[in-house]
């Protein structure tokens, strides 16, 4: 679900990134993957850059219009897509 962020002229079409893994799922992901797995201190530098360019992507945002996918949330597919070979056909 997307929620519209508040700026200070109004709405913003910049979707929210939000992590619900029991949205759409009744296994907890976060207890079957190890605390030592790889995955875990990739995603903690991803997070780390994409908050540094939080400012970056707000300015690129209009403050009408239908709500967008977070930007966050595209890349951090897109790494997940190049790590694990995954085909985008």
């Amino acid at each position: 679900m997307i929620h519209l962020r508040r700026a200070t002229a109004g709405l913003m079409m910049r979707g929210t990134d939000e992590t619900s893994g029991s949205l759409f799922s009744y296994v907890d992901l976060e207890a079957r993957i190890p605390a030592r797995h790889p995955l875990r201190k990739i995603r903690q530098v991803v997070n780390e850059a994409l908050a540094s360019l939080d400012a970056d992507f707000e300015v690129l945002y209009t403050d009408f219009g239908r709500p967008s996918i977070a930007p966050e949330r595209l890349i951090r597919a897109s790494l997940i897509q190049i790590l694990f070979s995954v085909r985008s056909e």
